[in-house]
Order: structure tokens, then C-alpha cells, then sequence
């Protein structure tokens, strides 16, 4: 950053239009200028109360580093643009049963709000190890927080139901409690709605 002050005082031609295009103030942009001569041992400008120059060792500095700062700015540009533009393949582990028209119709959302974005989507029930298995993201349905080695986000809350057909709960009867469930021949479960 000290650079970069640098570099605006000398172009601006004083500490106070440097200081405004910095957005920082007058004493912190001649600290920064302060910090560098400090550091390097040696005065950088020649400072009077109406004029401002570079020092023989200040011009030497300057006129090296201004090319490194150039660089330094394209690949900051560079890495920002890649940043607002989102692209690459993000892989995605999910239950099965998200495999429904509502998810679907989510995706293809997502992929025309980033056509840049390949999905690679896995759909099974087994949780998987993100980091090791290079997962970017997994969706899940649980009661409660996973490890703290990992980043969350509440999406919504999902209401979960047990349900079976008329005939089928006729012929093997009504369930009371979870633990009758066990004697139940076949449990399956259904899509159920994602928030829009």
C-alpha cells in the first residue's frame, strides 16, 4: 500500500490531491511515504512548503517499482474480473430424491444466470467427504449443525412427512409410534417442494 501512496503523491505532484484520490487523509498518506523512506533508510522526496520532488534515490525507486505496480494492477484487475464472472465446473453432492422437477427447474436457473458454470451433479444419499472427495457443495437435510470444519448456510426448513398408501396402511395397519414402523414391510420417500 505504502508503494501505491507513494506512487499517487508523485503523480498527483502533493500529498493533499494524492490524499483525496487515495481517499485517505493528508497525515496517513505522509505516514505511508514516511513508513518507506524509513524502511529503506533513505529520504525519497524533497519536500518544501509549495513544491515537490523526487530525491536522486527516490527517482531510482520509483522508476523500478512503477513497473512492478503496473503488473501488480493487471493481474489485481485480472483476478477481479474472474472473481465477477463466474466460471469452471462447481460440483454438487445431494440426496436422490432431489432429483425432482422443482430442483431442475433451480438448476436451470442457476446455469442461465452463469452460463459459464458446467454443474456436476451427484445425486445418492451417502454423505459424502467434500474435501476429499472435491465436492464444492452439498445440499442436505439434517437436525442439526454439521462439524465446524466445514462453512453453512441454513437454506430453509424442510417439514418431513410419513406417508404410505390407503391400502397398504388397511392391510399392515396405522402406525403408532417410530419404533412400529420397523415392522413395516416398505418405507419410501418422496420429493417434496423447494422454496422458489
Amino acid at each position: 500500500m505504502s508503494m501505491k501512496v507513494l506512487r499517487q503523491v508523485v503523480e498527483s505532484g502533493s500529498f493533499v490531491a494524492a490524499s483525496e484520490r487515495l481517499n485517505l487523509s493528508t497525515a496517513m498518506t505522509s505516514k505511508h511515504v514516511m513508513h518507506l523512506e524509513r524502511n529503506l533508510g533513505a529520504r525519497l522526496l524533497n519536500r518544501t512548503s509549495r513544491h515537490l520532488s523526487l530525491t536522486e534515490a527516490g527517482r531510482v525507486y520509483y522508476e523500478q517499482y512503477r513497473e512492478m505496480l503496473d503488473k501488480l494492477e493487471m493481474v489485481e484487475a485480472a483476478v477481479r474480473q474472474s472473481v465477477v464472472v463466474a466460471r469452471g465446473v462447481l460440483k454438487i453432492s445431494a440426496p436422490v430424491w432431489f432429483a425432482n422437477p422443482l430442483f431442475t427447474k433451480a438448476l436451470a436457473k442457476y446455469r442461465s444466470r452463469y452460463p459459464d458454470v458446467l454443474l456436476d451433479l451427484n445425486l445418492n444419499n451417502r454423505l459424502v467427504d467434500l474435501v476429499e472427495e472435491g465436492f464444492d457443495l452439498a445440499l442436505r437435510v439434517t437436525p442439526e449443525e454439521p462439524g465446524s470444519s466445514l462453512l453453512t448456510r441454513r437454506i430453509c426448513p424442510i417439514q418431513l412427512m410419513l406417508v404410505g398408501s390407503s391400502d397398504y396402511l388397511q392391510r399392515n395397519g396405522y402406525p403408532k409410534t417410530p419404533n412400529e414402523l420397523s415392522k413395516h414391510v416398505s418405507i419410501s420417500y418422496y420429493s417434496i417442494p423447494l422454496p422458489k
